[in-house]
């Protein structure tokens, strides 16, 4: 079997969207293998399995949109006037009407477009063409195809032509933090910084810094149970928070907590506080003791108006709150993995499921209020840092995916591609390539469910915040599939529909007054960003990975509308950058395609490089030290015409230690490692507040 596709699989793959060959980071042009391909089909639920069986699936392919009256899904911007197809027995008539969100019904013309009727599986069918009003207001809408007696629906999506900034920035720029929220532990954490700490810090750097922001690392869900997943980039689902950011104090049912449980969460607290000084973050530690506070917080119920609000969230966040809770309850029953769990309990369809939730439904409460719980606090931070002054408040981190055994794996096992990771092809800052070990979406299934649960994800994300930041915003356009077992080499380039998915972004932005950052490093294909740009979505700029011509890149060929800072998570904080500690590291771990003494030398002529334009630039001094540099970057920085510009927290106390060391999994205390200052020693949130000089690099960046 030749391992380059058939012209029949090539021709299959592309009417999937599967890119069949690609050129990689060194220009190389490549053919994907012909079982790279067969394998990705089969993730889509596709038999390639031989030429016969992809020619089969291709007629299968283009008959699809004939053997249905209306595409699943129609999205469209703001004052587009696009046609849509309806297909019907020849002859037949047909109406079709628009039932907008609001209850309105509008009916839509039909235009004189001849196409020429087809036999379909033993009947002659028609094609009718309507063209939708150029006059719709944005959002979820239905249309309706009336065929005689048989009405069909499909979901009508309105979005934005353009997404603005949010009010007060349309004229001015907005300078922030960025933090990891579980290395802000105050004397209130139990361990591991928490809702209560980021309202202190969203609070103390608008006011001492003139921070307009707080952008966070992602605070999706993890798992109920110990040991829990340190990545907060492999949640359980991304739609729900995880409670262990819960602030149990601050719970308004702590007040009702008779004498013996009230001393039991106390206790408990005191227990956890030394994990405030832990060597590395334990969130297993924190975790067993917030769970039994939160436990017995809520075993005291709700009365009178709070009761009523949460019957309301359960109410509003309908099903998909069920399921989360759901597994939530039978994972805290038969822990994980999955494969232990009883048949029955295999998916929320499965037989067994309805009488679980019956048997466990006090269980399955608690995951409901613990979710209640962070989105009231979550509300609360944001409110208190708009209230501070700032203009944005609150940034929120959504990752690519969800862990392949989680939440959304068991909810909406339908909605993802089986048998296949999502990753990064071998680029120049990891030639290996990755695997995130996520299972993709389905671009298929997502416009048949009409994009639902993405946007309920969405939605619950930009809830009560300022912004959202978007991590490899380019898996929206396109997204590397890896099959199972095989390495991220092997894998290759999936489409979906951009239009679509970023169209809803910006759709549910603008409800929720909110800008949307997307993060688009790495190989990026030339229209991505115009597109971008076009829809106002903001951009994402690492001063480190900006070059022109072997040199910085000036401020002045930054782009606009984008997010611009000196470093990212995924390096060293600047000062460990600048002691070339990530190619220690890097060594350590085998991580280097070169020898140490060549890496070092090609990190310092970088370093050099940018040491050198700063001082041609006027903004650092020929006699300076390293901390005179960090501060020269971000006032580099300054003078860029970014709309945002943000500074780490760990260079504003001085630490040089990474939080994740991409390319390792193990290997290194990925999103374990706590903040320290140039000593080496943990800081906790109030010597951060009260360390002197903390707000230099901030101000080096504002105006």
């Amino acid at each position: 079997m030749s391992s380059e596709p058939s012209s029949t699989l090539t021709e299959l793959a592309s009417a999937f969207g599967i890119a069949t060959d690609f050129w990689d980071w060194q220009g190389q042009h490549t053919i994907v293998s012909a079982q790279s391909i067969r394998q990705v089909l089969a993730a889509l639920g596709v038999d390639a399995s031989t030429d016969e069986a992809a020619a089969h699936a291709l007629a299968d392919r283009r008959l699809l949109p004939w053997r249905r009256v209306l595409p699943p899904t129609v999205v469209m911007r703001e004052g587009w006037t696009p046609w849509v197809p309806v297909h019907l027995p020849h002859g037949s008539d047909v109406r079709l009407d628009i039932a907008l969100e609001t209850g309105e019904t509008r009916a839509v013309d039909q235009v004189d477009h001849w196409v020429e009727p087809r036999e379909i599986d033993g009947a002659l069918i028609g094609e009718a063409t309507f063209e939708l009003p150029g006059d719709l207001p944005t959002g979820w809408h239905r249309l309706r195809a009336t065929v005689g007696q048989s009405v069909v629906e499909a979901t009508l999506i309105v979005t934005p032509g353009r997404l603005s900034l949010p009010a007060g920035l349309d004229q001015r720029r907005a300078t922030g933090l960025m933090a990891q929220l579980y290395q802000v532990r105050s004397s209130r954490s139990w361990g591991v910084g928490d809702l209560g700490d980021l309202a202190t810090l969203a609070t103390w750097s608008a006011e001492r810094l003139g921070a307009d922001f707080v952008l966070i690392n992602p605070l999706h869900a993890a798992e109920p149970i110990t040991p829990m997943e340190p990545s907060p980039y492999l949640p359980t689902t991304r739609r729900f928070a995880n409670p262990l950011y819960l602030q149990v104090e601050d719970i308004p049912e702590t007040a009702r907590l008779d004498d013996d449980a009230a001393a039991r969460v106390q206790a408990l607290a005191a227990a956890a506080r030394p994990l405030n000084d832990s060597a590395l973050i334990d969130r297993d530690g924190c975790w067993t003791a917030k769970r039994e506070a939160l436990e017995l917080i809520h075993a005291v119920g709700l009365t009178g108006r709070r009761a009523a609000d949460y019957e309301r969230y359960v109410a509003e966040e309908g099903q998909g709150l069920a399921d989360f809770a759901t597994w939530c309850a039978i994972v805290d029953v038969y822990g994980l993995p999955s494969q232990g769990w009883p048949e029955g309990l295999a998916s929320p369809a499965a037989h067994g499921v309805d009488d679980f939730r019956v048997e466990q439904a006090d269980r399955i409460d608690f995951h409901c209020w613990m979710q209640w719980a962070l989105d009231r606090q979550l509300g609360e931070v944001q409110r208190r840092a708009k209230d501070a002054g700032m203009a944005l408040g609150v940034i929120h981190d959504l990752a690519v995916g969800v862990h392949p055994h989680g939440a959304d794996a068991w909810a909406l096992r339908h909605a993802l591609a089986q048998g296949v990771t999502v990753g990064a092809p071998p680029d120049q800052f990891n030639q290996l390539g990755q695997n995130w070990s996520q299972p993709p979406w389905r671009p298929d299934v997502l416009a048949e469910l009409g994009y639902a649960p993405f946007r309920d994800m969405v939605r619950t994300v930009l809830r009560d915040s300022g912004g959202i930041r978007v991590d490899h915003i380019i898996g929206l356009f396109r997204l590397w599939w890896i099959p199972e077992g095989g390495s991220p080499g092997e894998g290759t380039y999936v489409r979906y529909d951009h239009e679509a998915l970023i169209g809803i972004l910006a759709l549910e932005a603008e409800r929720a007054g909110a800008l949307v950052i997307g993060e688009d490093l790495g190989v990026v294909e030339p229209a991505t960003r115009t597109y971008l740009l076009e829809r106002g979505l903001l951009g994402t700029s690492i001063m480190w990975f900006e070059w022109a011509d072997g040199e910085p890149l000036p401020p002045e060929g930054y782009r606009e509308l984008c997010l611009s800072s000196v470093t990212t998570h995924d390096l060293p904080p600047t000062a460990g950058y600048l002691a070339l500690e990530h190619v220690e590291v890097r060594e350590r771990l085998g991580l280097l395609t070169r020898s140490a003494e060549e890496e070092r030398a090609a990190e310092a002529r970088s370093i050099a490089h940018v040491r050198q334009a700063l001082i041609e630039r006027g903004v650092l001094g020929a006699d300076s030290d390293d901390a005179d540099m960090i501060a020269a970057m971000h006032a580099w920085l300054a003078q860029s015409p970014s709309r945002l510009l943000a500074y780490s927290l760990a260079d504003l106390v001085g630490d040089r230690h990474a939080v994740n060391q991409p390319g390792t999994n193990r290997e290194y205390p990925n999103w374990c490692v706590p903040l320290t200052g140039p000593d080496g020693q943990v800081l906790s949130l109030e010597a951060i507040m009260h360390a002197p000089g903390v707000e230099r690099y901030a101000a080096a960046m504002r105006p």
